[in-house]
């Protein structure tokens, strides 16, 4: 029997292929129709409906939480790239770092010799005679201008 979080993905997932993309949900609505917390519904989109998972999710307070889901387009890995770029902010975890590029893997976005090139050079190995002690922020460095060298 599926857990409760893989239905409430599947369903998502499922609005999201039917409208092309892009899925509005209610989270109240959501959680009735589950018969679970709101916050189950936050769990759910908080950690399946992620960048690193090729989604982008804005929220919306008030009248019950309106919550937009978009998938990335991966059909123009260049919208993919940029989001990205920007996403990553001043620092990012080898974890995640390492998803997005297994994600590039599976989009064949790039080759998997590529993404082990990738992840050699943001890995911990890597870096770990950095004297700066803030390694996360060196990792987002390196792949945003990896990023950027594949889009030019």
């Amino acid at each position: 029997m599926a857990r409760l979080t893989d239905v409430i993905e599947s369903f998502i997932k499922e609005i999201i292929n039917e409208t092309g993309g892009e899925a509005e949900i209610q989270r109240n609505a959501l959680a009735l129709r589950f018969n679970c917390v709101p916050s189950q519904i936050n769990y759910v989109i908080g950690t399946r409906f992620t960048t690193e998972h090729g989604y982008f999710v804005e929220s919306r307070r008030g009248g019950g939480g309106h919550i937009k889901i978009k998938q990335i387009a991966i059909s123009k890995p260049y919208n993919m790239f940029m989001h990205l770029i920007l996403s990553i902010g001043d620092s990012i975890s080898e974890h995640a770092a390492t998803a997005h590029i297994n994600n590039f893997v599976d989009y064949m976005l790039i080759t998997p010799r590529d993404g082990i090139i990738m992840k050699a050079a943001i890995g911990s190995k890597a870096l770990k005679s950095s004297n700066s002690g803030n390694t996360d922020a060196i990792r987002a460095d390196i792949l945003k201008n990896m990023l950027m060298r594949l889009i030019v």
